[in-house]
């Protein structure tokens, strides 16, 4: 009787032992790995007032902002307005006075479900007038969190 077939039959059974080890292995990792955290997406709101050129953005459900990590960009009949505001801010060129809640740059904390925050819009910026479009977008550490739409 000839050895000549059994090395490729132990490789073979080698090979196949080897495989379904690392198959082992690599399903073992998967699924004992802990979910990715789904960041829960925030919700918000947006109301625009042309009589006092008030702009406001609700939080309505959601995860928790940071104040310091937001940025926000408006535009008027889609036309950004001539100056942005530099949330959290308290006074800057073409605003009325400082914002409210978490725009202002005295509001602590993190900003929460069912709290609002406004600014003014003064004369030496873009005005908006009843009916106009009013687009506002919310970020928080340059990623997008909302892009809303109102009309005044």
């Amino acid at each position: 009787m000839s050895d000549r077939g059994a090395s490729t039959v132990v490789g073979i059974i080698v090979l196949v032992g080897i495989t379904v080890v690392l198959a082992g292995a690599f399903g073992a990792m998967v699924l004992t790995q802990a979910p990715a955290s789904e960041s829960q997406q925030a919700v918000f709101a947006l109301t625009a007032d042309s009589a006092t050129q008030t702009i406001t953005l609700t939080h309505e459900s959601g995860a928790d902002l940071t104040p310091e990590t937001l940025r926000l960009t408006i535009a008027v009949d889609g036309e950004p307005i001539a100056h942005q505001p530099p949330v959290p801010f308290f006074a800057a060129k073409g605003f009325i006075g400082g914002p409210t809640g978490p725009f202002n740059s005295a509001y602590e904390g993190n900003w929460t479900a069912g709290q609002s925050a406004s600014l003014r819009l003064a004369s030496t910026n873009t005005r908006f007038r009843p009916g106009t479009a009013v687009n506002v977008r919310l970020y928080a550490e340059d990623r997008l969190v909302a892009s809303l739409k109102t009309r005044a």
